[in-house]
């Protein structure tokens, strides 16, 4: 990755933090190149294939260093029953993903941020990643990339793309399991704003295809708990409808509301064998990516 550029959403120094982390799949992958996942492909037993020359872009952790020592040579070895995982990040960019009351960047831009460490995590141990943008369907779509270098044109486009017009999840990822081809590790970006029962169906059809599905529910510590007082107007960033409340009047049944929608979110997720974590914009990028590489 190139050291001139301060990425966005990805700078060096939140690069250097999260640089040790890793990310697993509790379900066998299917990929094309050397990696860390178990394959479906081969038996339960470890054996070695081959060695192959290090490329730039592969993951240094993957060197053979007693190999190194004997020959000079950066050597990489390869498994029988090792594979690449192959991830897809799915970034909600409705026009409500551009909230911020509360948080230091707006829920788009969280969401941006964490879909750029998880990519540069996969790809350095040696995986591949894909991202795409969806709002009522799929809007913007990258190839999976595998090396630091192929990764930094997209992060550099990431900064380009605004969230706009009404979301529709469920849509989205039914068409995200008609994409995906290959067993893949699904990871989905979103403040969930839409009917529990509809977003378990998109869900299910990616659990259907074998997919490993997480969730990252990112939300404004505001929209957990109405921080304002009195007569507030508030305005539907997708639809423009206007709403004119008391808070103080409704914060109980609203904290109420929220809480148990979050609870039947994380249950139907739970049903369906989906990895779900709720996400504040507060929340240091290190902790949130740490909740995912601390899974298995």
């Amino acid at each position: 990755m190139s050291s001139t550029r301060a990425f966005k959403y990805l700078p060096p120094r939140v690069a250097d933090q999260i640089r040790g982390l890793g990310i697993s799949s509790r379900r066998p992958m299917q990929g094309g190149i050397q990696g860390l996942h178990r394959s479906p492909d081969f038996g339960a037993s470890v054996e070695f294939a081959e060695y192959r020359d290090y490329i730039e872009g592969d993951a240094p952790n993957l060197i053979d260093w007693s190999v190194y020592a004997k020959t000079d040579r950066y050597m990489i070895r390869r498994f029988q029953d090792e594979t690449s995982l192959r991830a897809c990040v799915l970034v909600d960019a409705s026009a409500s993903l551009n909230y911020r009351q509360t948080g230091p960047v707006t829920k788009f831009e969280y969401a941006c941020s964490l879909a750029a460490g998880l990519m540069y995590l996969l790809v350095c141990q040696g995986d591949a990643a894909a991202l795409s943008f969806f709002t009522d369907k799929m809007t913007q779509r990258f190839a999976p990339v595998a090396s630091t270098e192929t990764l930094s044109p997209i992060l550099l486009e990431m900064e380009k793309i605004e969230p706009k017009e009404t979301g529709d999840i469920e849509k989205s990822l039914h068409e995200a399991a008609e994409m995906l081809k290959q067993r893949s590790m699904v990871i989905v970006i979103s403040d969930l704003l839409q009917p529990p029962a509809q977003l378990a169906r998109g869900i299910q059809h990616l659990q259907h295809n074998r997919h490993d599905v997480t969730l990252f529910h990112v939300l404004d510590a505001a929209e957990i708990a109405l921080p304002m007082h009195g007569l507030v107007e508030l305005r539907d960033l997708e639809t423009t409808e206007k709403l004119l409340i008391e808070a103080d009047e409704i914060r109980p049944r609203y904290a109420q509301a929220v809480q148990g929608y979050l609870t039947e979110v994380s249950r139907i997720c739970t049903a369906c064998g989906a990895h779900y974590f709720t996400v504040e914009t507060r929340t240091p990028m290190i902790e949130t990516l740490a909740k995912r590489a601390n899974l298995f």
